[in-house]
């Protein structure tokens, strides 16, 4: 946003500053032509009376002098016309085309003193002329080659100064914008970064108070907003773990009056109905085991995310592999019972490590491979740890009917079931327990197909333990 916004300041300020340049640049051009036009009529005016003179006394030896003289001085030709003959100077040829055409107009009274705007790159010489003599009668003329060389070159002077002070504005101006830019721009930034906080851990610290008096008062309203949204959304989640962990006691004192009330049934309508009670009790404590670890597992996200957080302080590594074989050594009862073929691959440095809490990395495995189990049964599944790049990966893959694109956008969402599997027990959390544990240790968990039928659950860490792998290749 502040490029852009720089970017819109910065084209007004060349444009202000090209259009001032340009201003003071033709201001300087009429001044330089004006200035050069009257002295050279003045000189032209001052050779006519003279010539006058010599006209009237029939005497042209002061004209010629002072003809010789001025040419010299100047380096600009003239000739002067007489009834009596032709005068010239500096080397001006009288025969030349735009020269006769200059002296019949003079000739016809028709003085011509206006000369074109001096350019700094301009090229060539140009005439003026007048007449003179009496009242009644038109005695001679009088033609003026100007040279505007120095009037050119003194503009190209005036272009440079005016060029310099003109970059050395544009580089000033750019530079306070830039810096109000930053002022302005500033408490947003910081804004669009406190409301990212605010989305990925309900929490967010508190917005210096700085820019202009408005962005101050959003400021100020923004951290109180953030403040009591944030007591809000942890109220609601200590809500959940509170409920779900003080109701164990009340179920696991109904679960022991209904296996109590389960002794006492004599007949087999009545075991059945008391299985079926017994079964649903079970599921309710599986589901408030679930909301309770989705609960802590949300509760780490933020403890991770803020300043010095849990994953922050960790003082070494993990080796996932060690932690995987050991889940597939506590998953093979369960895989014998599915009739599941387990198997553990390593196609990384078995002895990297990673930044990861190995209770959770436990965890997470060990919920992605009853995940496999339950809704893979009689297929292959694989627990791989990978390399790619600078990533580390550890899949768990099945041959299973796996699922569809659309259901694997959805598989992370709280209590979400695939309709395929409304027949088998489950409350919906495992997935979303897996990806909030991933995202607190710093990695993501990924789904996907796996080819060419099941599903492929990865979990991904960036990159391995630097201590680790340069100790290891030693």
């Amino acid at each position: 946003m502040k490029l852009r916004v720089l970017g819109v300041l910065s084209v007004l300020v060349l444009l202000l500053v090209l259009i001032f340049s340009y201003v003071i640049l033709s201001s300087a051009g009429r001044d330089l032509t004006s200035t050069l036009q009257i002295n050279r009529a003045a000189s032209l005016d001052r050779i006519a009376q003279v010539a006058f003179d010599a006209a009237t006394d029939s005497d042209t030896t002061v004209l010629q002098r002072d003809m010789d003289t001025y040419s010299d001085l100047y380096d600009e030709g003239l000739v002067v016309r007489l009834q009596t003959g032709t005068l010239v100077s500096g080397g001006l040829d009288p025969e030349r085309a735009d020269v006769r055409d200059a002296l019949a107009r003079a000739s016809l009274n028709l003085s011509d003193t206006g000369l074109d705007p001096v350019t700094p790159f301009g090229t060539g010489r140009e005439l003026i002329s007048r007449s003179f003599g009496s009242a009644s009668q038109v005695m001679g003329e009088a033609i003026m080659e100007v040279n505007p060389d120095a009037a050119r070159a003194t503009l190209r002077t005036r272009w440079l100064v005016t060029g310099v002070a003109t970059l050395a504005l544009a580089a000033l101006l750019l530079l306070g914008a830039g810096r109000v830019t930053s002022w302005v721009l500033r408490p947003v930034q910081h804004l669009g970064t406190a409301v990212r906080e605010l989305k990925d851990t309900g929490r967010t610290s508190s917005l210096p108070e700085a820019g202009p008096p408005e962005l101050r008062e959003l400021s100020r309203s923004f951290t109180a907003m953030a403040a009591t949204l944030g007591e809000v959304i942890e109220s609601q989640r200590q809500l959940i773990a509170d409920t779900s962990h003080h109701l164990r006691n009340p179920v696991g004192a109904l679960r022991l009056r209904v296996d109590l009330l389960l002794l006492k049934l004599k007949n087999q309508d009545e075991a059945e109905a008391g299985a079926g009670v017994l079964a649903e009790l079970e599921r309710v404590e599986e589901i408030l085991d679930s909301v309770l670890r989705l609960a802590v597992a949300e509760h780490r996200v933020i403890e991770d995310s803020a300043p010095g957080g849990h994953r922050a302080l960790l003082a070494g590594g993990v080796n996932p592999l060690l932690v995987l074989g050991e889940e597939v050594d506590r998953a093979r009862p369960a895989a014998l019972l599915s009739g599941n073929t387990l198997i553990l691959r390593a196609e990384a440095d078995p002895g990297l490590e990673i930044d990861c809490n190995r209770v959770e990395l436990a965890q997470m495995l060990g919920e992605l491979l009853n995940n496999a189990l339950k809704y893979a049964p009689g297929t292959e599944v694989t627990a791989t740890l990978l390399r790619v790049g600078p990533r580390i990966i550890i899949e768990i893959a099945d041959s299973g009917p796996g699922l569809e694109p659309a259901q694997l956008a959805a598989a992370t969402t709280r209590f979400w079931r695939s309709p395929d599997h409304s027949s088998i027990r489950g409350t919906g959390m495992g997935m979303t327990i897996v990806d909030k544990l991933a995202t607190a240790n710093g990695a993501h968990l990924v789904l996907g197909s796996n080819k060419p039928t099941g599903l492929r659950a990865r979990i991904v860490f960036d990159a391995g333990h630097p201590a680790q792998e340069m100790g290891h290749r030693r």
